[in-house]
C-alpha cells in the first residue's frame, strides 16, 4: 500500500471516529491526509469505494492483530489464549482503530456474501482453532461465530471497561476471566 492511501485511509477513520457517516466529505479527507482531492481518486472511485476499502483496511487490521504468534501446531488452549491476549493487548494498548464498534459495523461494505467470504479469510486461525476443537470433542458443537461471541469477544467488553476505568481487571481477574471464557466454550 502506498504512503498516500495509507494516509487516505487513516485520515477516513479518524473524521469518521468524529464526524460519523454523514459528517464526512472528501474535501475533509483530502485535508486530513495533506493529499489534493484529486489524489484521493486515483486510489478510491468514490467515497463508498473509500468506505468499502476501508471496512476492509480494518478488517485486515484487526484480523492480523488477533491472530498474531497463533500457530496451528500449538495446543488449541494456548491458542485460544494467545488470541485473547491478543485482542486485551491491542483495546488496552489502544492499538485497536480509531473507529469505535459501532460505527464499524455499520459502515457500508460490499455485501453480506463479501464479507463473510472476507472474513473467513482473514479469521481464518480462529475457525481451524474452533474447528478442530469440535472434531476432537473438545469444543461444544456450536457455530464459531456463537464460540467466538462466548470466548474471545468478552475480552473486548472487559478491556473497554478496564480502559474506562469503570472496572479495574487486575492480572489474577483477567486470567481468571480467560478461563472462564474457555470453560464457557468447552464439553463437560
Amino acid at each position: 500500500m502506498t504512503d498516500k492511501k495509507e494516509r487516505i485511509l487513516q485520515a477516513t477513520e479518524e473524521l469518521l471516529a468524529k464526524h460519523g457517516f454523514h459528517g464526512l466529505s472528501m474535501n475533509m479527507v483530502a485535508k486530513e491526509a495533506r493529499v489534493a482531492t484529486g489524489t484521493i481518486y486515483r486510489y478510491f472511485s468514490d467515497k463508498d469505494d473509500l468506505l468499502y476499502q476501508l471496512h476492509d483496511h480494518i478488517l485486515t487490521i484487526v484480523a492480523r492483530k488477533i491472530t498474531q504468534n497463533v500457530s496451528d501446531v500449538m495446543p488449541l488452549e494456548q491458542q485460544f489464549r494467545t488470541m485473547w491476549l491478543n485482542i486485551w493487548n491491542m483495546a488496552t494498548d489502544n492499538e485497536a482503530p480509531l473507529i469505535n464498534r459501532g460505527q464499524f459495523e455499520n459502515m457500508p461494505h460490499r455485501g453480506k456474501q463479501y464479507k463473510i467470504a472476507l472474513e473467513q479469510t482473514l479469521f481464518a486461525p480462529v475457525h481451524r482453532m474452533f474447528d478442530t476443537g469440535k472434531a476432537q470433542g473438545l469444543f461444544k458443537p456450536l457455530d464459531n461465530e456463537i464460540l467466538s461471541a462466548l470466548s474471545l469477544e468478552p475480552s473486548a467488553c472487559l478491556a473497554r471497561k478496564h480502559l474506562s476505568g469503570t472496572f479495574t481487571v487486575s492480572d489474577e481477574a483477567r486470567d481468571a476471566a480467560i478461563k472462564a471464557c474457555w470453560d464457557a466454550v468447552i464439553t463437560h
